[in-house]
């Protein structure tokens, strides 16, 4: 039987998940093996330096760089306050002095007789880095980080916005084939992971932003309200960085019901606590946006390796370009002989049956694979 590799979308219900959580320099690890931590737990932290300001003292003070040491009121290493005076020199006869003030809150970090500068560094930027889902510490990086190991659902999307965030999560919808509406939010889905169904529209975003929902899942977003949010026509770059509400696209670009298997997994867990982060590589795809809620029962996970991104016969598969765009269905049928296709060129296909229970042939590179153990 013919086979072929895809790229492959996880929507799983019981499943071994690693989540490295690194400092972006090194600084102190909190947390060690074994330690069992929710997603708001700090595992690491560090001080990112502050800016610096270099103040000239020898073109300020009118003195030689040896005599700096015997001008400055401060010590090295010692912190300072905006407008405080930091040198003076004897000035004539204990006269005319000139004085030096600091431009910033900070801390002396160089006194140097050589260049005749003084550099003073702005307070520091603290950094944490949290869980970000709840699990066990499973291996420590020493000074950089840890890696968390978790079981439960485990969801990937097509495409997404927005940073981690962790929240609660709603359904607004009892179906995935329809769209929640403005008027059912209120001040009551403040800091929830909201489910809008298969559609989303520039208004219903705006306002669950003002109201201070933490993320959005929903089937599909047309591209123009995407650029909209993002005030700017998306490329290829990494999204995630974005200061906003996250939002979730499960299906694509369009109006596009939820599968029923991820909307089934989304249900089965209202009010639990959910983490959510909205980065996505565009041109790769090795960087989903992804959903995860850890089970609270335990079970022994479903393993999944490489020969699952095979299509193979059985296989469930999303169709990623038109004109069946979106559609998720059953290989049927793995032809092993080319076939054209109206395009004229000859391609391997497969056939596939979707839910409406039509058939059709498509050529195996425009499928991917979804991986589910449900």
């Amino acid at each position: 039987m013919s086979k072929s590799y895809t790229p492959g979308l996880k929507v799983l219900k019981h499943t071994k998940v690693y989540k490295e959580r690194l400092l972006p320099l090194k600084g102190e690890v909190h947390s060690k093996i074994n330690d069992e931590v929710d997603s708001e737990t700090i595992v690491a932290s560090t001080e990112i330096p502050g800016n610096v300001q270099m103040i000239n003292m020898v073109n300020k003070l009118n003195i030689d760089p040896n005599q700096i040491f015997d001008c400055m009121n401060v010590n090295l290493n010692e912190k300072v306050t905006m407008n405080q005076i930091i040198a003076e020199n004897k000035g004539l006869f204990g006269l005319f002095k000139t004085e030096v003030k600091s431009p910033i809150d900070g801390r002396i970090i160089n006194i140097s007789d050589v260049t005749g500068q003084a550099v003073i560094a702005e307070k520091p930027l603290p950094v944490q880095v949290d869980a970000y889902i709840p699990g066990v510490v499973s291996k420590v990086y020493q000074e950089e980080g840890v890696v968390i190991t978790s079981e439960g659902t485990f969801i990937q999307g097509i495409i997404g916005i927005g940073g981690e965030k962790k929240g609660l999560i709603k359904l607004l919808v009892n179906n995935p084939k329809d769209s929640a509406d403005i008027s059912q939010l209120d001040d009551s889905h403040k800091d929830t992971i909201l489910v809008c169904g298969k559609h989303l529209d520039y208004s219903f975003y705006e306002r669950a932003k003002e109201i201070g929902v933490k993320g959005i899942i929903c089937g599909g977003i047309d591209y123009n309200t995407l650029s909209k949010i993002l005030g700017y026509s998306m490329g290829v770059a990494i999204t995630g960085t974005e200061n906003t509400t996250t939002l979730i696209i499960t299906e694509g670009f369009g109006s596009i019901d939820i599968a029923s298997n991820t909307f089934n997994l989304l249900k089965e867990n209202i009010n639990k606590n959910v983490s959510v982060n909205g980065a996505t590589q565009i041109r790769a795809g090795v960087l989903r946006p992804e959903i995860f809620i850890k089970s609270e029962n335990k079970k022994t996970s479903d393993k999944f390796h490489e020969k699952n991104l095979i299509i193979s016969e059985g296989s469930i598969v999303r169709v990623i370009r038109e004109p069946y765009f979106g559609k998720i269905g059953k290989i049927t049928k793995l032809p092993f002989e080319l076939q054209k296709m109206q395009s004229e060129t000859m391609v391997r296909v497969a056939e596939v049956k979707f839910d409406d229970n039509s058939k059709e042939i498509i050529p195996r590179a425009n499928l991917e694979v979804i991986l589910s153990n449900e």
